[in-house]
């Protein structure tokens, strides 16, 4: 009889892992609501619970006894894969690693105790946010960001006292706990750095090279990888990292570091979540630009078994290109056109009508791959 993985979310951005765990021949019990549940139709059992009802879905996993109990690509879900793996008996980051890791604040202030670079920061209300920048002891220009979401909600860049107070309201309304965290901006181009941690032990897989719209929403446009920084960048930035892990207490599983890098060359921390990277990187970029298999490895360790380091393909440029307009559809067909075995994946495209205010309303996406960075620059310039 097969061994049972409990798997928490079924967005589309899950499918991999659940397509993942069955092909290493788990049987797949996936837990959320049915509503937007895309990937519930891969999995062997599918309860329509909602992901944050802990105490409900314990009480499937005391008949299920899984042997790992999973989720990639949430803030969200990474709060109740812990608390079940805990209650479990099985591989799980403690509380106070979990509350640091998906929740801004706190992990500003962990960084900060460990002497890592940061932003200047406050936490804030609605009330708070009257004061304006003077009155939080800042200069303008600011990021305000809901304390506890991810995926580009809620988040504005700000240079005055009345588009602050705007920017504070509305990312309270995206917070569950109703605060906000305001940040002095950070200058320089974005990057990600995708890790696999096993018992404290850290193994950086890939950087990724970031693309956004920029002011005032930030959405993420694409991402491309391998990031082009030069061997002893690498080490520099992963030795970085790395303490950016231990300062958050991250000791099993994925993690996803967002980091940007200034004129000085300094590297300077924006947020790390202790889940894989979403938006494809994980499940699908890392393994194509490096042949690391991310999905595998995440499975592993939440299983209690050491992560394999052993490239499973040969190394090449993978990239993704997130649809926000008609013009992108119409770049991606030319591509199709010209350069079919570039093509990887195609999602569903759904065009709107309605403004793209975070990473959720995007029409889709497109993976690609090429041989190089060189031939990759090449195919997304078509």
């Amino acid at each position: 009889m097969a061994e049972a993985i409990v798997i928490i979310g079924a967005g589309i951005f899950q499918k991999p892992l659940i397509v993942k765990a069955s092909a290493m021949g788990y049987e797949t019990h996936v837990f959320a609501w049915e509503e937007g549940a895309a990937a519930k139709d891969v999995c062997d059992h599918f309860y329509p619970v909602s992901i944050v009802d802990i105490d409900h879905i314990m009480e499937y996993c005391r008949k299920i006894k899984p042997a790992a109990v999973v989720s990639i690509a949430s803030d969200l879900a990474a709060v109740t894969v812990n608390e079940l793996a805990a209650r479990l008996g099985l591989p799980a980051n403690s509380p106070s690693c979990v509350k640091r890791t998906t929740n801004k604040y706190a992990m500003r202030c962990a960084l900060k105790e460990a002497g890592i670079s940061s932003p200047e920061f406050a936490a804030v209300n609605r009330d708070m946010g009257l004061a304006g920048a003077e009155g939080l002891g800042f200069s303008y220009p600011l990021i305000v960001k809901p304390t506890d979401r991810s995926g580009s909600r809620g988040i504005s860049l700000v240079s005055s006292d009345d588009a602050l107070r705007l920017a504070i309201d509305t990312a309270v309304n995206y917070s569950f706990e109703k605060k906000a965290i305001v940040e002095t901006f950070l200058e320089g181009d974005e990057y990600s750095c995708e890790s696999i941690s096993y018992r404290g032990q850290h193994h950086v897989l890939a950087l990724t090279k970031k693309y956004t719209t920029g002011s005032p929403g930030f959405i993420e446009t694409g991402h491309l990888e391998p990031a082009g920084f030069t061997p002893e960048q690498e080490i520099s930035i992963t030795a970085d990292i790395v303490k950016a892990l231990n300062a958050l207490r991250i000791t099993n599983g994925a993690s996803h570091a967002e980091f940007r890098i200034n004129r000085d060359g300094q590297l300077r921390i924006i947020e790390i979540g202790a889940r894989m990277g979403g938006d494809c990187i994980g499940s699908h970029l890392v393994f194509l630009s490096s042949g690391y298999d991310f999905l595998r490895m995440v499975i592993d360790v939440a299983a209690g078994n050491a992560p394999d380091l052993v490239r499973k393909e040969v190394p090449t440029a993978a990239a993704i290109r997130f649809i926000m307009c008609e013009a992108d559809v119409d770049r991606m067909k030319r591509i199709i056109l010209a350069e079919p075995q570039a093509i990887v994946e195609v999602s569903p495209i759904t065009i709107h009508n309605e403004p793209i205010i975070d990473s959720a309303s995007r029409y889709g996406y497109y993976i690609l791959t090429a041989s190089n960075s060189q031939e990759m620059e090449r195919l997304l310039d078509l």
